[in-house]
C-alpha cells in the first residue's frame, strides 16, 4: 500500500510540474502574442504614416505640376497676346500706311499734287488675287498636314513588320544544282 500511495504522489507530482510547464508555456504564449500584436499594430501605424505621407507628396507633386503648366500656359498666351498685338500694329494698318517720299520733295515739284502723305488703299482686284492666293496657300499647308500625317502612320505600321527579303532574289544567289558539279579530294 505505501508502494501504491507513493507511486501515486509520484504521478501527481509529476502531473503537476507537467502542468506548471505548461502554464508557463501558455504565459510566454500569451506574452508573444501580445508582442506580435502591438508589433503588428506598430507596423500598421509606421505603414499608414508613410501612406499618408506618400499621397501628400503626390498631391503637392501634381498641385505644383498643375500650377507649372497653369504658368506656362499664362506664359504663352501672353507671348500669343503680344504677337497678335505686334502683328496688328504692324500689318493691321495696311489702309492708313503714310507714303514713304520725304517733305522737301514737294518743294523740288511744285506743280506736282499729291507728293504729300496719302491713303493707300488697295482696289478690289488686288484683295480678291491675294484672297485667292492666301487660300491656295492654306490648301497646299493641308494637303502637306495630311501627307505628313498618313506617312508617320506608314512609318509607325513598318516599324512592326518584319522585313522579309524577297524569295525569288534569295534562290537566284545559291544556284547550287545549275552548272557543274565539284568534285572533291584530288585527281589521281
Amino acid at each position: 500500500m505505501e508502494k501504491d500511495l507513493l507511486e501515486l504522489q509520484t504521478l501527481i507530482d509529476v502531473h503537476f510540474e507537467q502542468r506548471k510547464k505548461e502554464e508557463e508555456e501558455l504565459i510566454a504564449l500569451k506574452e508573444r502574442i501580445e508582442r506580435r500584436r502591438s508589433e503588428r499594430a506598430e507596423q500598421q501605424r509606421f505603414r499608414t504614416e508613410k501612406e499618408r505621407e506618400r499621397q501628400a507628396k503626390l498631391a503637392e507633386e501634381k498641385m505644383r505640376k498643375e500650377e507649372e503648366e497653369a504658368k506656362k500656359r499664362a506664359e504663352d498666351d501672353a507671348k500669343k497676346k503680344k504677337v497678335l498685338s505686334n502683328m496688328g500694329a504692324h500689318f493691321g494698318g495696311y489702309l492708313v500706311k503714310v507714303s514713304s517720299v520725304p517733305w522737301d520733295l514737294r518743294s523740288t515739284f511744285p506743280g506736282r499734287r499729291g507728293w504729300g502723305p496719302r491713303l493707300l488703299v488697295p482696289d478690289r482686284g488686288e484683295v480678291a488675287r491675294k484672297e485667292e492666293k492666301a487660300q491656295e496657300l492654306s490648301d497646299w499647308i493641308h494637303q502637306l498636314e495630311s501627307e505628313k500625317f498618313d506617312l508617320m502612320a506608314k512609318l509607325k505600321q513598318q516599324k512592326y513588320e518584319p522585313v522579309l527579303p524577297d524569295t525569288p532574289s534569295l534562290f537566284s544567289y545559291s544556284r547550287k544544282g545549275a552548272g557543274k558539279g565539284r568534285v572533291g579530294g584530288r585527281w589521281k
